[in-house]
């Protein structure tokens, strides 16, 4: 699978680059940025995946929330991939800001016109990994991931389906029980179809019931004063109620004074990374 580079800057000693591929999976050319620590150029390093929320690319991240010195310190590889495919000529795909292009939800469609190409789910499970562990210094049985909003759900559900695959799971302002609110219920309508049943293989708080055994590590930050939190977006009280439960360990840290955006991912990144490299680097 050839890359092409599209950027590479030095940033904290190491690079962030950004790469151009064709995936396989979504029929399209497809961006994702990694971070390359100092660590990179003489050892395999663990990779830690960051997904991203509605409307954002590769970039949201790697250029605002701050999290190079952390991860040059701790000795992660950081990728960022897009958010959905681009450019696929769906009829519709560019309409609404929560569908579609910049929503692919991390979710496998399977309803027409979406399901040849919004993939997500597939293509951050399977095709990057595969990509990134063979044209980087990886560690290929050390790898965690988190996410905000959108990419705070598709973290979640990566994690909670694939036990085992990941170290750690951490996640900012996540949409937690998408079936019970109006962006979730769009998102997975649209891509999945009327079958509620459905639905419940990407939603977090369904999931973590039926989860196999309590190894996992949440760590969930919330902005207080966010206001897909009032809107009833996000939804976190059923997911920590589900959480109890199972028994299953989740730190929940509600916010004050903060909102939805970066600047929040950027106050509270650096414990996130901590949380990370705590079980990365074990």
């Amino acid at each position: 699978m050839a890359l092409k580079q599209v950027s590479s800057n030095k940033c904290f000693e190491g690079f962030q680059k950004v790469f151009e591929h064709d995936s396989a999976e979504l029929k399209c050319k497809m961006k994702f940025g990694i971070y390359l620590p100092p660590k990179a150029e003489t050892g395999k390093c663990p990779v830690l995946y960051w997904l991203s929320g509605l409307t954002c690319t590769e970039q949201n991240f790697i250029t605002k929330a701050g999290f190079h010195q952390a991860a040059a310190q701790h000795g992660l590889i950081v990728v960022a991939p897009d958010t959905s495919p681009r450019g696929c000529n769906i009829e519709g795909e560019d309409e609404s800001w929560d569908f579609g292009t910049g929503a692919g939800f991390y979710v496998d469609a399977t309803e027409d016109p979406w399901k040849t190409n919004y993939r997500m789910y597939s293509y951050i499970k399977d095709e990057l990994p595969k990509l990134i562990n063979a044209n980087f210094p990886t560690d290929p049985e050390r790898m965690s991931i988190f996410g905000h909003s959108m990419g705070g759900h598709g973290a979640l559900i990566l994690a909670l389906k694939n036990p085992g695959k990941y170290k750690s799971v951490s996640a900012f302002a996540p949409i937690c029980n998408p079936m019970q609110c109006q962006w979730g219920k769009k998102a997975l309508g649209g891509y999945l179809g009327s079958d509620v049943s459905k639905w419940e293989a990407y939603d977090a708080t369904q999931l973590v019931k039926s989860y196999p055994d309590s190894h996992l590590d949440i760590l969930i930050d919330q902005g207080k004063d966010d206001q897909f939190l009032s809107a009833g977006q996000l939804l976190p009280d059923n997911f920590i109620a589900a959480c109890t439960e199972q028994k299953i360990p989740v730190v929940f840290r509600l916010q004050q004074g903060y909102d939805h955006s970066y600047f929040f991912i950027a106050t509270f990144i650096n414990d996130h990374i901590k949380h990370h490299a705590k079980y990365l680097n074990a």
